[in-house]
């Protein structure tokens, strides 16, 4: 491995090395034709030699310290068998440009207890879920210790896959009986006009996100067979009138495209031994009356501050897609928009 160094940063320059105890995990952590090494030596301004299992940094003082941190990181979620790529190496340089990052990714190790909690994670049937932001952290613990959270925040920030994760955990688990899904049936700025087929048929382009997201989480034949069940039901929130979700974990997404009385009927539904997550944009309204007509944002303004109800929030930070995307949510939310 040995390439033209990168420019450092500003600052006194420094060096330091880095040693693996499981050299043969350095092929994953490093990428193919060392694309992972590149990566960070292009985000970071740093140059990255290594020699069996010797890594070792050069650049500035600062950089070379938030690049050993980054890659430490790094390959201790290969080791957990998490597959390195591009979105993953970026989460992990954004979160520790927050508190340290095992103050983040673990409970701080009580004093003279010896041990810490184990990492932060979702598990599932085909994979296993850990953050990949400060944000999605927070709100993974809300997700197992609130009965009723709002997911606030731009397209791109797992509000809703992660809410869905945690229900299909919870549902393999047997901590809940049902998995309800539900979203309103809003066009986004545009007349689809009559679309034919049954019900269902008519719903479903408007829930396509939930079922990706189940598919990411569930083999293909348990999802369909929990759904012909009852186990899993995915419905526009039309269909939540006058019922009463007990023994359910209930997610809504798009929630900024209900109506103040949907919004209302929603919440109301919620019952015994639930679990229910609002997901949605408050700044992405595609209702006639814009963000005033969300019921939404009437929630948030009506409720924040109820016991028993958690709010967590997310920034174009947080975006987890393509690193562009994080960009132009600020260009349209920024000072300009």
């Amino acid at each position: 491995m040995s390439r033209k160094p990168v420019q450092a940063q500003s600052g006194e320059r420094s060096r330091t090395e880095v040693n693996f105890d499981k050299p043969q995990l350095l092929p994953q952590l490093f990428g193919e034709y060392d694309s992972n090494i590149l990566a960070l030596e292009e985000r970071l301004g740093v140059y990255i030699h290594a020699r069996g299992q010797r890594v070792v940094i050069e650049g500035s003082a600062e950089a070379v310290a938030h690049a050993r941190e980054v890659l430490q990181e790094l390959h201790s979620r290969v080791i957990r068998g998490e597959d390195i790529d591009t979105g993953l190496i970026e989460a992990v340089i954004a979160m520790s440009s927050e508190p340290p990052l095992t103050g983040i990714l673990r409970s701080e190790v009580p004093e003279g207890s010896g041990a810490g909690n184990p990492p932060i994670m979702i598990r599932t049937r085909k994979k296993t879920i850990v953050p990949r932001s400060v944000a999605q952290t927070h709100y993974m613990r809300e997700l197992v210790s609130n009965d009723m959270i709002f997911a606030l925040g731009p397209a791109g920030t797992g509000k809703t896959y992660l809410a869905v994760a945690q229900a299909v955990a919870q549902l393999i688990t047997g901590s809940v009986q049902r998995l309800i899904l539900s979203r309103p049936a809003v066009e986004a700025g545009e007349r689809l006009g009559f679309l034919p087929g049954d019900m269902k048929e008519k719903v479903d382009p408007y829930l396509r996100p939930i079922y990706d997201a189940l598919y990411d989480c569930l083999p293909a034949e348990q999802v369909e067979r929990r759904i012909a069940s009852g186990e899993i039901e995915i419905a526009p929130i039309a269909f939540m009138r006058g019922r009463t979700l007990a023994d359910a974990f209930v997610i809504l997404d798009e929630a900024q495209n209900t109506t103040p009385a949907q919004m209302k009927m929603f919440l109301t539904r919620f019952g015994a031994n639930s679990r229910m997550v609002i997901c949605g944009d408050p700044n992405q309204v595609d209702l006639p009356g814009g963000p005033a007509a969300s019921g939404l944002n009437d929630a948030v303004r009506r409720l924040e501050g109820v016991e028993g109800i958690a709010f967590s929030w997310f920034t174009a930070a947080d975006v987890v897609r393509h690193p562009i995307v994080g960009r132009i949510v600020q260009a349209y939310e920024g000072p300009n928009a």
